[in-house]
């Protein structure tokens, strides 16, 4: 499992080792974590420079879900790491005879697409060429379909997930999207003045532990092709606000596009004003396949998943991982200013 230390990978993990029928799993990160799991061994590799295939010998599935949010301003690094990196992990699978490639695409990777109906697998996926995500996931759909005409013999399914939240992961999402200057224990019941209505803000979400499963169906079960992955119900501010026991304020989108810009351009925040751009297109998916063919059900609800994310914001939630690691106070807020606000990895 290649980038297993992150808010999917940990979840992913943890659902293999509750599987008997999975005797040992190899978790590859760019940095050992102090977490341990059963049947679980870590090997330390860098996607876009390590010896892949070594790795790799011997596996009867490669879960690829290593991505690089940051630098967030330096496209050409992220470039590196999440395209040329999946590149590399594609080919060192070939090398190695892996009989099955189960990667970690996105919700991200979809065109621009209705909010008012779901759409399937068979929606176009070119991205929102706005954002560099978007943009990176994209390139990766197709890089996966070369790969899959030129080796039918490697079972090869795409995950794409809506935006996926627990508890532990709360820390790592404030800092790579928030930045340092998001208060701790703003985001509470009562405390949030208002949530921002913008025209088109309607998404979906789910539990990390619920993606875990997926994933574990993915690798144990002979299937193949792409599978949207959501829970219910679809979110919108109102839901928002119900949670944060606060109001709605209308907020129009080129407004909103301006505060964000504006936040980015005097580095206050480390997200790119594309990802909000990117929010407002995406389209709200059909999750049909994943019931029908994986077998997959989720466990939690959206609303439950984005309220343990709240939680953990209140908790500085985290995990013995570095992506994970729970807030360090001050000194860590110190560091992450220091880092240039999405300037740095």
């Amino acid at each position: 499992m290649v980038g297993a230390t992150g808010n999917v990978g940990t979840s992913v993990v943890r659902a293999l080792t509750a599987d008997s029928g999975v005797t040992s799993i190899v978790g590859v990160a760019r940095r050992l974590p102090g977490w341990h799991a059963d049947r679980t061994e870590w090997r330390q590799a860098d996607v876009a420079t390590g010896d892949l295939s070594q790795i790799f010998e011997g596996a009867d599935a490669v879960v690829h879900l290593a991505w690089l949010f940051q630098p967030t301003r330096d496209p050409a690094t992220t470039w590196r790491a999440n395209v040329l990196g999946s590149m590399r992990v594609f080919r060192a699978v070939a090398e190695a005879g892996v009989p099955a490639l189960v990667h970690a695409s996105s919700v991200g990777a979809y065109s621009p697409g209705p909010k008012d109906r779901p759409v399937d697998e068979t929606w176009p996926t070119h991205g929102w060429p706005g954002a560099a995500y978007g943009r990176e996931k994209a390139y990766v759909e197709r890089v996966l379909d070369v790969f899959e005409n030129d080796h039918p013999g490697i079972r090869v399914v795409r995950m794409r997930p809506a935006f996926i939240f627990k508890r532990e992961a709360a820390t790592e999402q404030r800092r790579l999207f928030g930045g340092p200057l998001v208060p701790r224990r703003l985001i509470r019941p009562g405390r949030v003045p208002f949530v921002p209505d913008i025209p088109g803000l309607r998404l979906q979400a789910l539990h990390a532990d619920d993606a875990g499963e997926a994933y574990r169906l993915a690798v144990t079960r002979p299937v193949s092709g792409a599978f949207n992955l959501a829970a219910e119900p679809v979110l919108d501010p109102a839901d928002l606000a119900a949670m944060l026991q606060t109001r709605t304020l209308a907020v129009p989108a080129g407004l909103a596009r301006a505060v964000v810009a504006a936040g980015w351009r005097l580095r206050l925040v480390p997200a790119t004003p594309g990802l909000l751009e990117l929010a407002l297109r995406i389209p709200i998916m059909k999750t049909d396949r994943a019931h029908e063919v994986l077998g997959w059900t989720p466990r939690y609800s959206a609303r439950q998943a984005v309220q343990e994310m709240f939680e953990g914001l209140n908790e500085g939630a985290g995990m013995e991982t570095a992506p994970l690691a729970p807030d360090s106070g001050p000194a860590g807020r110190i560091r992450e200013m220091a880092s240039g606000m999405g300037g740095r990895p």
